[in-house]
Protein backbone atom coordinates (compact mmCIF):
# COMPACT_ATOMS: atom_id res chain seq x y z
CA UNK A 1 0.00 0.00 0.00
CA UNK A 2 1.38 3.66 -0.88
CA UNK A 3 2.31 5.18 1.94
CA UNK A 4 3.87 8.73 1.15
CA UNK A 5 6.00 11.32 2.90
CA UNK A 6 7.75 14.71 0.94
CA UNK A 7 11.15 14.83 1.61
CA UNK A 8 12.85 18.48 1.64
CA UNK A 9 16.51 18.86 1.38
CA UNK A 10 18.18 22.28 2.03
CA UNK A 11 21.15 22.51 0.48
CA UNK A 12 22.89 25.91 1.03
CA UNK A 13 25.78 28.26 1.35
CA UNK A 14 27.00 29.29 4.44
CA UNK A 15 28.80 32.65 5.50
CA UNK A 16 29.83 33.64 9.23
CA UNK A 17 27.33 35.77 10.10
CA UNK A 18 25.34 33.12 11.87
CA UNK A 19 21.89 35.10 12.16
CA UNK A 20 22.05 35.33 8.68
CA UNK A 21 22.41 31.49 7.57
CA UNK A 22 19.33 30.87 10.27
CA UNK A 23 17.57 33.24 8.54
CA UNK A 24 18.72 31.32 5.26
CA UNK A 25 17.52 28.30 6.42
CA UNK A 26 14.31 29.98 8.01
CA UNK A 27 13.34 31.01 4.20
CA UNK A 28 14.32 27.77 2.67
CA UNK A 29 12.60 25.51 5.08
CA UNK A 30 8.98 27.93 4.13
CA UNK A 31 9.72 27.40 0.77
CA UNK A 32 9.72 23.47 1.02
CA UNK A 33 6.98 23.45 2.88
CA UNK A 34 4.90 25.66 0.10
CA UNK A 35 6.51 23.11 -2.16
CA UNK A 36 4.69 20.57 -0.20
CA UNK A 37 7.75 18.72 2.02
CA UNK A 38 6.51 17.46 5.14
CA UNK A 39 10.08 16.32 6.77
CA UNK A 40 12.89 19.01 5.96
CA UNK A 41 16.40 18.82 6.27
CA UNK A 42 19.38 21.07 6.80
CA UNK A 43 22.81 20.21 6.54
CA UNK A 44 25.31 19.90 9.03
CA UNK A 45 26.30 22.58 11.51
CA UNK A 46 24.83 25.02 9.14
CA UNK A 47 24.22 28.03 10.86
CA UNK A 48 28.23 28.34 10.62
CA UNK A 49 30.81 27.85 7.68
CA UNK A 50 33.20 25.06 8.33
CA UNK A 51 35.12 26.43 10.77
CA UNK A 52 36.95 22.94 11.42
CA UNK A 53 39.28 23.98 8.37
CA UNK A 54 41.26 25.49 11.90
CA UNK A 55 41.79 24.66 15.48
CA UNK A 56 40.50 27.66 16.77
CA UNK A 57 39.12 27.85 20.56
CA UNK A 58 37.46 31.42 19.58
CA UNK A 59 34.54 28.93 17.19
CA UNK A 60 33.56 27.40 20.75
CA UNK A 61 31.84 30.68 21.46
CA UNK A 62 29.24 29.81 18.58
CA UNK A 63 27.78 26.38 20.33
CA UNK A 64 24.51 26.53 22.01
CA UNK A 65 22.29 24.50 24.18
CA UNK A 66 19.97 22.51 23.15
CA UNK A 67 17.23 23.01 22.92
CA UNK A 68 18.66 26.79 22.85
CA UNK A 69 18.40 29.57 20.76
CA UNK A 70 18.48 27.56 17.02
CA UNK A 71 15.85 24.86 18.19
CA UNK A 72 13.68 27.34 19.43
CA UNK A 73 13.34 29.24 15.83
CA UNK A 74 13.50 25.73 14.00
CA UNK A 75 10.42 25.06 16.74
CA UNK A 76 8.76 27.83 16.04
CA UNK A 77 8.85 27.40 11.87
CA UNK A 78 7.84 23.45 12.31
CA UNK A 79 5.03 24.26 14.18
CA UNK A 80 3.71 27.51 12.18
CA UNK A 81 4.20 25.00 8.94
CA UNK A 82 2.86 21.50 9.92
CA UNK A 83 6.58 19.87 9.35
CA UNK A 84 9.21 18.04 10.84
CA UNK A 85 12.75 20.05 10.71
CA UNK A 86 15.85 17.91 10.84
CA UNK A 87 18.23 21.03 12.15
CA UNK A 88 22.08 20.24 13.07
CA UNK A 89 23.26 22.61 15.83
CA UNK A 90 26.77 22.45 17.06
CA UNK A 91 26.19 21.68 20.64
CA UNK A 92 27.45 23.24 24.00
CA UNK A 93 26.70 20.07 26.53
CA UNK A 94 28.33 21.62 29.19
CA UNK A 95 31.64 24.31 29.78
CA UNK A 96 34.36 22.35 27.51
CA UNK A 97 32.13 19.28 26.50
CA UNK A 98 30.64 20.16 22.92
CA UNK A 99 29.26 17.94 20.24
CA UNK A 100 27.95 17.95 16.46
CA UNK A 101 24.31 17.13 16.55
CA UNK A 102 21.36 17.30 14.78
CA UNK A 103 17.93 18.14 16.80
CA UNK A 104 14.75 16.46 15.29
CA UNK A 105 11.72 18.58 16.03
CA UNK A 106 8.19 17.13 15.40
CA UNK A 107 5.25 18.93 12.90
CA UNK A 108 3.64 20.52 16.33
CA UNK A 109 6.78 21.72 17.68
CA UNK A 110 7.90 19.28 19.97
CA UNK A 111 11.62 18.86 20.21
CA UNK A 112 11.49 14.92 19.75
CA UNK A 113 15.02 14.39 20.73
CA UNK A 114 18.87 14.88 19.73
CA UNK A 115 21.76 12.43 18.05
CA UNK A 116 24.86 13.34 18.33
CA UNK A 117 27.45 12.26 15.83
CA UNK A 118 29.51 9.32 16.78
CA UNK A 119 31.94 9.14 14.23
CA UNK A 120 34.62 11.95 14.33
CA UNK A 121 37.37 12.32 11.51
CA UNK A 122 40.65 13.62 11.65
CA UNK A 123 41.85 14.88 8.59
CA UNK A 124 43.79 18.06 6.68
CA UNK A 125 41.04 20.81 7.03
CA UNK A 126 39.03 18.52 8.89
CA UNK A 127 39.78 18.83 12.28
CA UNK A 128 36.94 17.63 14.09
CA UNK A 129 38.52 16.21 17.26
CA UNK A 130 39.38 19.35 18.51
CA UNK A 131 36.32 20.62 18.73
CA UNK A 132 33.48 18.01 19.14
CA UNK A 133 33.46 15.08 21.94
CA UNK A 134 31.81 11.17 19.99
CA UNK A 135 27.93 11.23 21.09
CA UNK A 136 26.86 9.11 23.81
CA UNK A 137 22.80 8.77 22.89
CA UNK A 138 23.78 5.57 20.72
CA UNK A 139 21.86 5.33 17.46
CA UNK A 140 18.19 6.33 17.93
CA UNK A 141 15.16 6.47 15.58
CA UNK A 142 12.33 8.78 16.25
CA UNK A 143 8.61 9.22 15.78
CA UNK A 144 7.37 11.83 13.45
CA UNK A 145 3.94 13.02 12.49
CA UNK A 146 5.04 11.68 8.94
CA UNK A 147 7.29 8.62 9.18
CA UNK A 148 9.69 7.27 11.50
CA UNK A 149 13.20 8.95 10.95
CA UNK A 150 16.94 8.27 11.62
CA UNK A 151 19.68 10.62 11.72
CA UNK A 152 23.49 9.84 11.07
CA UNK A 153 26.07 12.96 10.38
CA UNK A 154 28.40 13.09 7.88
CA UNK A 155 31.93 11.03 8.92
CA UNK A 156 28.74 8.26 9.96
CA UNK A 157 27.95 7.89 6.42
CA UNK A 158 30.62 5.58 6.00
CA UNK A 159 30.25 2.90 8.61
CA UNK A 160 27.69 0.34 7.96
CA UNK A 161 26.87 -0.91 11.46
CA UNK A 162 25.85 2.80 12.10
CA UNK A 163 22.83 2.39 9.43
CA UNK A 164 21.81 -1.18 10.41
CA UNK A 165 21.60 -0.16 14.18
CA UNK A 166 19.75 3.00 13.25
CA UNK A 167 17.80 0.75 10.74
CA UNK A 168 17.28 -2.06 13.67
CA UNK A 169 15.98 0.82 15.96
CA UNK A 170 12.79 1.37 13.13
CA UNK A 171 14.28 3.88 11.18
CA UNK A 172 11.91 4.08 7.70
CA UNK A 173 14.65 6.77 6.33
CA UNK A 174 17.93 7.81 7.76
CA UNK A 175 19.16 11.29 7.33
CA UNK A 176 22.24 11.90 6.44
CA UNK A 177 23.28 15.98 6.69
CA UNK A 178 26.74 16.50 5.94
CA UNK A 179 29.19 19.02 5.05
CA UNK A 180 31.54 17.25 2.75
CA UNK A 181 34.10 18.74 -0.43
CA UNK A 182 36.91 18.82 -2.25
CA UNK A 183 40.51 20.23 -1.91
CA UNK A 184 40.12 22.17 -5.18
CA UNK A 185 44.14 21.07 -5.70
CA UNK A 186 42.84 17.41 -5.84
CA UNK A 187 39.76 18.06 -7.84
CA UNK A 188 40.80 16.98 -10.87
CA UNK A 189 42.68 14.00 -10.49
CA UNK A 190 40.07 12.71 -7.87
CA UNK A 191 37.04 14.66 -7.43
CA UNK A 192 35.02 12.16 -9.36
CA UNK A 193 35.70 9.20 -7.65
CA UNK A 194 35.66 10.98 -3.98
CA UNK A 195 32.02 11.97 -4.69
CA UNK A 196 30.65 8.67 -6.50
CA UNK A 197 32.45 6.70 -3.30
CA UNK A 198 30.01 8.78 -1.11
CA UNK A 199 27.30 8.69 -2.89
CA UNK A 200 27.08 4.46 -3.84
CA UNK A 201 28.35 4.32 0.41
CA UNK A 202 24.67 5.84 1.23
CA UNK A 203 23.22 3.82 -1.61
CA UNK A 204 24.19 0.60 -0.30
CA UNK A 205 22.79 1.82 3.22
CA UNK A 206 19.04 1.84 1.80
CA UNK A 207 20.23 -1.54 -0.35
CA UNK A 208 21.32 -3.53 2.80
CA UNK A 209 18.65 -1.99 5.46
CA UNK A 210 15.44 -1.41 2.87
CA UNK A 211 15.05 2.06 3.82
CA UNK A 212 15.18 5.55 2.50
CA UNK A 213 18.53 7.41 2.27
CA UNK A 214 18.42 11.17 2.29
CA UNK A 215 22.24 13.13 1.86
CA UNK A 216 21.57 16.82 2.34
CA UNK A 217 25.24 18.69 1.86
CA UNK A 218 26.87 22.24 1.63
CA UNK A 219 27.77 23.89 -1.17
CA UNK A 220 30.40 26.35 -2.09
CA UNK A 221 33.72 27.36 -1.42
CA UNK A 222 34.49 28.43 2.02
CA UNK A 223 38.04 29.77 3.17
CA UNK A 224 37.50 30.35 6.64
CA UNK A 225 41.58 30.63 7.23
CA UNK A 226 41.71 33.60 4.86
CA UNK A 227 43.77 35.93 7.01
CA UNK A 228 44.54 34.17 9.81
CA UNK A 229 48.06 33.36 10.83
CA UNK A 230 47.49 29.69 11.14
CA UNK A 231 47.16 29.20 7.42
CA UNK A 232 48.83 26.40 5.65
CA UNK A 233 51.00 27.18 2.69
CA UNK A 234 49.28 26.47 -0.23
CA UNK A 235 45.64 26.96 1.34
CA UNK A 236 42.45 26.85 -0.94
CA UNK A 237 40.25 25.85 1.27
CA UNK A 238 37.14 23.73 0.97
CA UNK A 239 35.09 23.67 -1.82
CA UNK A 240 31.75 21.61 -0.74
CA UNK A 241 30.75 19.79 -3.62
CA UNK A 242 26.98 19.60 -2.95
CA UNK A 243 25.11 17.07 -4.52
CA UNK A 244 22.25 16.30 -2.20
CA UNK A 245 20.37 13.12 -2.77
CA UNK A 246 17.45 11.10 -2.07
CA UNK A 247 17.67 6.90 -2.47
CA UNK A 248 15.33 4.60 -2.55
CA UNK A 249 14.93 0.92 -0.57
CA UNK A 250 16.60 -0.22 -3.46
CA UNK A 251 18.86 1.78 -3.88
CA UNK A 252 17.78 3.96 -6.99
CA UNK A 253 18.59 7.94 -6.66
CA UNK A 254 14.87 9.24 -6.88
CA UNK A 255 16.46 13.12 -6.99
CA UNK A 256 19.63 14.40 -6.66
CA UNK A 257 20.59 18.52 -6.44
CA UNK A 258 23.15 20.19 -8.11
CA UNK A 259 27.06 19.72 -7.16
CA UNK A 260 27.92 24.02 -7.81
CA UNK A 261 25.25 25.62 -6.56
CA UNK A 262 22.37 26.23 -3.79
CA UNK A 263 18.97 24.25 -4.40
CA UNK A 264 15.70 23.18 -2.51
CA UNK A 265 15.62 19.30 -3.30
CA UNK A 266 12.26 18.32 -2.86
CA UNK A 267 11.02 14.34 -3.10
CA UNK A 268 8.03 12.50 -2.60
CA UNK A 269 8.78 9.22 -1.25
CA UNK A 270 6.49 5.89 -1.11
CA UNK A 271 7.32 4.29 2.56
CA UNK A 272 5.42 1.59 1.43
CA UNK A 273 8.15 0.36 -0.49
CA UNK A 274 9.92 -0.43 2.60
CA UNK A 275 7.69 -3.59 3.23
CA UNK A 276 7.67 -4.74 -0.61
CA UNK A 277 11.53 -4.45 -1.53
CA UNK A 278 12.54 -6.30 2.25
CA UNK A 279 9.58 -9.21 1.13
CA UNK A 280 12.20 -9.49 -2.10
CA UNK A 281 14.95 -8.70 -0.47
CA UNK A 282 14.83 -10.22 2.94
CA UNK A 283 18.43 -9.12 4.33
CA UNK A 284 17.24 -8.51 8.00
CA UNK A 285 15.76 -12.02 7.95
CA UNK A 286 18.61 -13.84 6.74
CA UNK A 287 20.75 -12.21 8.67
CA UNK A 288 23.01 -14.23 11.00
CA UNK A 289 23.01 -12.50 14.26
CA UNK A 290 24.28 -15.69 16.24
CA UNK A 291 27.75 -15.01 13.95
CA UNK A 292 28.63 -11.81 14.32
CA UNK A 293 30.62 -11.51 17.54
CA UNK A 294 33.56 -9.99 16.57
CA UNK A 295 31.84 -7.18 15.45
CA UNK A 296 32.21 -5.37 18.83
CA UNK A 297 36.21 -5.60 18.13
CA UNK A 298 38.19 -3.25 16.53
CA UNK A 299 40.25 -5.86 14.79
CA UNK A 300 40.40 -9.82 15.04
CA UNK A 301 44.08 -10.83 15.36
CA UNK A 302 44.93 -13.90 14.79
Amino acid sequence: MRRTCTVGLVQMTAERDRKANLEKAIVRIREASRRGAQIICLQEIFASPYFCQEEDHSWFDTSEEIPGPTTAELSRAAKELGVVVIGPVFERRAAGLYHNSAAVIDADGELLGVYRKMHIPDDPLYYEKFYFTPGDLGFQSFQTRFGRVGVLICWDQWYPEAARLTALRGAEMIFYPAAIGWHPSEKAEFGESQFQAWRTIQQSHAIANGVFVAAVNRVGLERTLEGSDSKPAGYEGIEFWGGSFVSDPSGQILGQAARDREELLIVECDLGLIEETRRHWPFLRDRRVDAYQGIGQRFLDE
